[in-house]
């Protein structure tokens, strides 16, 4: 299960509520640009209009730049392939308030490629200085246990 692309900034910036793995729908061409590993879901985030979920913001360059249609957005909204009552709850839960909706990951999950998506609540400042202490601190326990 290779990851293609990711979203780094999630575990410092959100608290992470809940996870769903979707579908996404996507071109041919945006295929072979993500198993390149090219792309990046910063800024991204979901959601969910008329009964459907989509992604916006995700940007996925073409493959090959100069055999691309003139018309190609990278930025273009994508369907995302979820079960009904997953929508529903996922449209619950993003219309509470301080709540949010962002992918974390595309990966490959057989022939198919599957997005990663959470329902997250931003983190304040101070938990994000604790959260890079917390890290720094796990590191030097690591390194201390590496060197005995």
């Amino acid at each position: 299960m290779p990851t293609f692309i990711e979203n780094k900034k999630v575990g410092l910036n959100y608290e992470i509520m809940e996870t769903y793995e979707s579908g996404v729908e996507l071109l041919g061409l945006e295929v072979k640009s993500l198993r390149a590993k090219h792309g990046s879901l910063a800024g991204a985030y979901v959601v969910v209009r008329g009964g459907e979920a989509f992604i916006v913001n995700a940007h996925i360059p073409p493959y090959q730049e100069k055999n691309t249609a003139a018309d190609y957005d990278p930025y273009r909204t994508r369907k995302l392939l979820l079960k009904k009552s997953e929508i529903v709850t996922l449209s619950a839960q993003g219309n509470k308030k301080g709540l949010t909706i962002i992918p974390i990951s595309m990966y490959s999950k057989g022939l198919k490629i599957k997005i990663e998506i959470a329902v997250v609540r931003g983190k304040k400042k101070h938990d994000k200085r604790e959260t890079l202490k917390k890290r720094q601190t796990d590191r030097d326990i690591a390194r201390q246990w590496n060197t005995r």
